[in-house]
């Protein structure tokens, strides 16, 4: 990315762990979302209740998060938001016991930072399907998601991030879990790299609140 947001959570829902959407955080099914700051809610949600008093008094919208929208829709499940902005897929991964605990399903995101910082595509696909591996090796289901469009980021980006996401749907396959198509769900088909109007923000990088809603309809529980 030219640009990407970078506030670090100490840990994952060390302030609030649930999502502050529909759900009561403890009814239905325990739902993990592990992922960077698509996962957060960035730029107007932060599952750290300092980070959100931080972005300025009436700016925080719990509705900027695809966890809050998701609750709404599937009803019975409660979402724990472990997103923390600006983390690699190696990062993430090292809060992946912590953000799992009591969890019944896990939905694990991220790889965008890792092409920002000059990973490649197929070391940020290995540490998603490690996540992927270790989740069904704990007895949780499982489901990933691909890398939403990226209108700010480098041009020549683009496509790293269309064979990060052909990575992980070929790691979907592999390991029988579902893959949200967000990607497909905000992108301009006529426009690579693109998003359709109304979908990222004015940073060019994160969803509106418009956008977490729309990427919250391909989330099924696996």
């Amino acid at each position: 990315m030219a640009v990407v947001v970078a506030i670090t959570l100490a840990a994952c829902g060390e302030e609030e762990s649930s999502s502050g959407g529909g759900g009561d955080g403890q009814g239905g099914t325990k739902v993990a979302a592990l992922g960077d700051s698509i996962t957060a809610g960035a730029p107007l949600w932060d599952p750290d209740k300092a980070t959100r008093d931080s972005l300025g008094e009436g700016v925080a919208d719990e509705k900027s998060q695809y966890e809050y929208w998701a609750e709404q829709r599937l009803g019975d499940a409660s979402f724990k938001n472990c997103g923390v902005s600006g983390q690699r897929t190696d990062e993430i991964a090292a809060r992946f016991d912590e953000c799992t605990k009591g969890a019944e399903v896990v939905i694990v995101q991220g790889g965008a930072n890792d092409l920002n910082q000059g990973k490649s595509p197929e070391s940020a696909a290995q540490n998603l399907q490690a996540m992927i591996k270790k989740g069904k090796d704990r007895g949780l289901r499982v489901a990933t998601t691909e890398l939403v469009p990226w209108p700010g980021g480098d041009p020549d980006q683009t496509p790293n991030v269309q064979k990060l996401n052909e990575l992980i749907a070929q790691i979907g396959e592999e390991e029988d879990v579902p893959v949200f198509a967000w990607n497909e769900a905000l992108a301009d088909p006529g426009q690579p790299g693109q998003a359709r109007p109304g979908m990222i923000g004015d940073d060019q990088i994160h969803p509106t609140v418009e956008g977490y809603k729309r990427i919250a309809e391909e989330v099924e529980l696996p």
